[in-house]
């Protein structure tokens, strides 16, 4: 029964049927058959030939686990680390795919490295995590395969090793794993552990992307803006990017809503590039909520509005952004927004310099050349 449940669920050798595979398994299930238990359970989990009801499939995947199924413990688990049909309980997901990677289930041992990575239900250890995430790689899941080139790539657990880290994503890659071929393309373009190469890094990228991954869209977008490894066209720019973006990934609303105000690829609209940059800025994304306090402050889509700007600059400056830092030293400077205050505009101008922003670079070298916000010192002007 659980087998022709499967031809049905499958369509192979008779017509796909989803309600005819669940009465299959709910027959071979109520005999106690565990791969069955687990099939309806994930039925239920996903709403094939069925209606979704996750204490249902909780119901099924637990009996399927307690008579040893490496599948429906690992089902129990995601949906203990999920909270699906049960409280969320990282412990108890760790319980679950530990007992499915004893068996050899190698999505679990991801899974387990993940939890260890991240310090979910047990104490954070990347050795732990790297040593979970090589058993699964070496069993063939791709996922895996992915986490351990990212810990090559960023020497989490590890010494650092793009080699290494280029070899896992392409075993990843080769089982068509999406993040795996997008990160193969930021290899290529950075030349990390590959010869720098931006046809290939465009060859990646396009394969991710055609499989609705963000942040490879998002790359590809950036590619055609900028003319590397494709001829420069900000038309295809924009398809890439407002695919992303419409995925909710907010680097693609922000690059989407900064080509509105100059009409690049799209007509200009800068109500529209409002809209983008407000989305990405409500996912915490910092150049958005700079980009936004820019809008604000030259009055693009918006009433011009000084305070609003500074509120903006000063989020993303909390959050890192060296541009924000040197946006909001200048409202200091000028008093937009704020009231004048030089010292407080050196500071702010010092942070983003630090940071890299030629501009605040160049604002605090002036402001020690005219001795504006700290004492005058034309030798500290010259080295800024």
């Amino acid at each position: 029964q659980n087998k022709l449940g499967w031809m049905y669920q499958e369509g192979r050798g008779v017509e796909q049927n989803d309600r005819k595979a669940v009465r299959c398994y709910l027959r071979s299930a109520r005999q106690g058959f565990p791969a069955a238990q687990n099939n309806l359970g994930w039925m239920f989990q996903v709403g094939r030939g069925v209606e979704v009801d996750d204490l249902r499939a909780i119901f099924w995947y637990r009996r399927g686990a307690e008579q040893g199924d490496p599948s429906a413990q690992y089902n129990l688990g995601w949906m203990y680390q999920q909270g699906r049909g049960v409280p969320q309980d990282d412990v108890e997901a760790v319980h679950w795919y530990r007992k499915a990677a004893r068996q050899g289930y190698a999505a679990a041992d991801n899974n387990l490295g993940w939890m260890y990575q991240h310090g979910l239900g047990v104490r954070q250890n990347d050795g732990k995590a790297l040593r979970f995430y090589r058993r699964g790689a070496e069993r063939g899941d791709a996922a895996a395969q992915y986490n351990l080139g990212w810990m090559y790539q960023e020497g989490r657990g590890v010494e650092e090793d793009d080699v290494k880290a280029v070899y896992w994503y392409r075993q990843s890659a080769k089982q068509g794993y999406p993040s795996a071929l997008n990160n193969l393309g930021w290899m290529y373009q950075f030349g990390r552990g590959v010869e720098q190469d931006d046809r290939e890094a465009v060859r990646w990228y396009r394969k991710a992307a055609n499989k609705d991954d963000e942040v490879a869209q998002n790359n590809l977008g950036w590619m055609y803006q900028v003319g590397r490894g494709v001829e420069l066209d900000n038309r295809k720019a924009v398809k890439w990017y407002r695919k992303a973006a419409k995925r909710g990934y907010p680097s693609a609303q922000n690059n989407l809503g900064w080509l509105y105000p100059i009409g690049q690829g799209v007509k200009r609209n800068d109500r529209k590039a409002l809209a983008w940059y407000r989305r990405a800025a409500q996912q915490g994304h910092a150049p958005a909520m700079n980009n936004l306090g820019w809008l604000f402050q030259t009055g693009r889509g918006v009433p011009e509005d000084d305070r609003r700007a500074v509120h903006w600059y000063r989020k993303a400056a909390a959050l890192g952004d060296a541009s924000a830092m040197n946006n909001l030293g200048r409202m200091y400077q000028e008093g937009r927004g704020v009231p004048r205050e030089d010292a407080e505009a050196v500071y702010w101008y010092r942070r983003s310099a630090l940071l890299g922003d030629a501009e605040a670079q160049n604002n605090i070298g002036w402001m020690y050349h005219e001795g504006l916000g700290v004492r005058r010192n034309h030798r500290k002007a010259f080295r800024w």
